[in-house]
């Protein structure tokens, strides 16, 4: 039917009429607020290139945590600031160390709130890439030990999920052998198994202090370019046990997802990374744009293209917004 006779109009007049037909809706469920760990007591030091974000000791990661959870959010994924870094990332998989430590600290005084840890060595290792490195190449297979210890020490000190984001080839299959050997086969792992090579991570390196001290991430990172290698990635995942696979960034990769949605029956998870919130607190700051708006409609449409959990800085705003409409 084409106008006078079909009118779309209709069933846009009233606000009650919009909601009754909506296609997508965003859900405090379908949110992971991400936090940042680092040492010492009643610490809250802004990050410079993340307007609203902050460096937080592990007391001061239970008051948010706290807050997330009073707000309806399901989960925290956790990164770790280490005291000292080394070419091994030993601080990385120390019991005493900072993820650790905020580990313990969120599941005894906020139990409601499950607790993800970013599983990856880059913040932790003197020369800042995501393995061991080794005549100046990141050694693949060298890597996967620390990263199974790494997941395995969360586990201990009472993660609810590990979530490697390393993109070492075979990580996921050595991180379930450990786990599973160990005595935690129940702890399910959120693959970062279609992670690009992206410029929107900048603001994040300087948060987490993780910058490669030489080179790029490219030669384990995807290529930009590449939309059947997204699905080959998550597939080899699956086999080697993934029970989420993600795909970071989110906004320049909707295809992918998308696409992802098409192809795999596992739940989806997309990273509304740094560059992207960044940019829009940027323009708010200018008085171009309305961070807020900006925000609920770019996690809508990462909704729309088929993510099932989104993980945004921006989560407990979003949750407080959700919950007043």
């Amino acid at each position: 039917m084409l106008f006078p006779d079909s009118r779309g109009r209709r069933l846009r007049a009233t606000q009650n009429f919009r909601r009754m037909v909506r296609e997508t809706a965003l859900s405090r469920d379908d949110l992971i607020l991400p936090l940042f760990a680092i040492e010492g007591k009643d610490v809250k030091k802004p990050i410079d290139a993340m307007p609203g974000q902050f460096h937080l000791s592990c007391d001061q990661i239970v008051k948010v945590a706290k807050q997330a959870s009073d707000a309806g959010i399901p989960a925290i994924i956790l990164f770790g600031i280490p005291d000292r870094k080394d070419p091994l990332a030993t601080r990385a998989y120390a019991s005493d160390a900072i993820v650790q430590k905020a580990v313990q600290e969120v599941k005894e005084k906020v139990p409601d709130i499950s607790v993800i840890t970013d599983v990856c060595l880059c913040a932790y290792t003197d020369h800042g890439h995501c393995g061991v490195v080794e005549n100046g190449i990141v050694d693949n297979d060298a890597s996967l030990d620390l990263l199974a210890k790494t997941a395995l020490s969360h586990a201990k000190a009472g993660a609810d999920m590990v979530a490697p984001s390393d993109m070492m080839d075979g990580r996921v299959g050595e991180i379930r052998q450990t786990l599973d050997e160990e005595g935690f086969s129940h702890i399910p792992i959120m693959s970062y198994a279609v992670k690009y090579s992206s410029a929107f991570y900048g603001p994040f390196r300087e948060a987490a202090n993780s910058a490669p001290q030489f080179g790029d991430r490219k030669t384990y990172q995807m290529d930009p370019g590449n939309s059947t290698e997204a699905i080959r990635e998550a597939f080899m995942d699956i086999e080697e046990g993934a029970d989420i696979i993600m795909v970071k960034p989110a906004l320049a990769y909707l295809d992918i997802i998308y696409r992802l949605k098409q192809e795999i029956d596992l739940p989806i998870a997309a990273y509304n990374v740094s560059g992207e919130y960044s940019i829009m607190k940027a323009g708010e700051m200018m008085g171009w744009v309305n961070a807020k708006d900006l925000i609920m409609e770019t996690l809508l449409s990462i909704k729309r293209a088929g993510a099932d959990l989104i993980l945004t800085y921006s989560a407990i705003d979003v949750a407080r917004e959700l919950n007043d409409r």
